[in-house]
């Protein structure tokens, strides 16, 4: 005896196709039932959550910020002048 997995279609178990309404029944039903698993965060987790997001954020604008400062200068000082900003 063999453990044999079969592909069966929808039709051959005696399914018929269902309407473009009754597809969108069925996909409205998914939708709150999948709805009704999620869970809120909590408001300890809700503010950890967005601390640690403005924290990177921060970071994230500090450390373009300075390679921005550091390209520009560099970028001034090739095709501009020859002087640096602060050497004046």
């Amino acid at each position: 005896m063999t453990d044999e997995i079969t592909a069966v279609s929808g039709a051959e178990r005696g399914e018929r196709k269902k309407s473009i309404f009754g597809r969108i029944a069925q996909f409205m039903r998914e939708v709150v039932t999948e709805l009704r698993k999620v869970v809120a965060p909590t408001r300890k987790e809700l503010i950890t959550y967005t601390s640690v997001v403005l924290v990177f954020v921060i970071i994230m604008m500090a450390l373009i910020s300075s390679i921005d400062i550091v390209i520009g200068t560099l970028t001034g000082f090739v095709f501009g002048n020859g002087t640096l900003p602060w050497a004046n």
